[in-house]
């Protein structure tokens, strides 16, 4: 494996954990994990490349080693942690950014917020959430409501291995020594089993609605070149379909298309044999990706 190094970093008030590759003199990637991940997660991608990077990937706010928000979780801090990230590794530079799925969309919305600090910007599995109607403000904020009464958990494990377990049975793909690996990241052994590291209040629901109408208009404004990489056995477009977009004229991908046409002059891939976790599936075909768009 490509050695990396564990540092913290205090980025608005908070202190991340955040993961380096590579020699702080090469080329500079941020990549972003997705939900309920962590940096490490892209140590099978960095292993993949065959370039010189300095890649820096950070634990999100309440996720791995990072601080948690007893107040619980807003998107929008999420962007202003990367543009503290940004400030304090490549305050001079427009950079390239990569994430996975949450990560993708933070990468794409700051993208739209920030376009000149963005030189290339990359998506995988992160083309938004389902649209939602104005109309379900009501219903979504009591729920959030309701759910703040109780304080949420994450069950227990036996032992680590038994994380792995999980993983394994969360994404068939996954092999052994890659489930043990994260599973060594993704929780800590304790006296009687294994708990998850992450802050569990990352469960609470949103309790504002998803305006496409907004978003829209931020991935109008990125001037970044952009490429979005979906996995071809992706469970993304079912969840995606349940808003107000469908699927048109037999294409798969069409709410992807759709969505993508908003952004100038990007493009789409789709990576064969993989399912959501594309960059535990075929780091290697995702690197051929990035690698060459990032470098150009």
């Amino acid at each position: 494996m490509t050695p990396s190094r564990s540092q913290f970093v205090v980025l608005r008030g908070m202190r991340h954990h955040v993961l380096t590759w590579g020699d702080a003199s090469a080329p500079k990637m941020f990549v972003l994990h997705g939900w309920m991940d962590v940096g490490a997660s892209f140590q099978f991608l960095v292993d993949a490349f065959t370039r010189d990077w300095f890649v820096i990937a950070p634990d999100l706010r309440g996720f791995g080693r990072s601080e948690w928000q007893p107040q619980g979780y807003w998107f929008y801090d999420y962007i202003a942690d990367l543009e503290a990230l940004i400030d304090h590794y490549a305050p001079d530079e427009a950079v390239n950014l990569a994430g996975h799925s949450l990560g993708g969309n933070i990468v794409m919305q700051y993208a739209g917020v920030r376009p000149e600090r963005v030189r290339r910007a990359v998506s995988l599995e992160g083309f938004g959430i389902p649209a939602e109607s104005a109309e379900n403000a009501p219903a979504k904020m009591a729920k959030w409501l309701d759910a703040l009464r109780t304080t949420p958990e994450f069950k227990p494990y036996a032992n680590l291995a038994a994380v792995a377990d999980r993983l394994q049975q969360n994404n068939s793909r996954l092999k052994r020594h890659q489930a043990e690996f994260l599973a060594a990241h993704w929780a800590e052994a304790t006296a009687d089993g294994a708990r998850l590291v992450s802050d569990p209040r990352h469960k609470l629901p949103f309790p504002i609605v998803y305006r496409m109408e907004e978003i829209v208009v931020i991935w109008r404004n990125v001037r970044a070149p952009t490429l979005w990489v979906a996995a071809a056995d992706t469970t993304i477009l079912r969840w995606l379909a349940r808003g107000t977009e469908r699927d048109a004229n037999g294409d798969r991908f069409a709410i992807v298309r759709s969505r993508l046409a908003h952004i100038r002059g990007a493009r789409l891939e789709i990576v064969v044999d993989a399912g959501h976790m594309l960059h535990h599936d075929q780091p290697d075909a995702v690197a051929r990706l990035i690698e060459p768009f990032f470098a150009a």
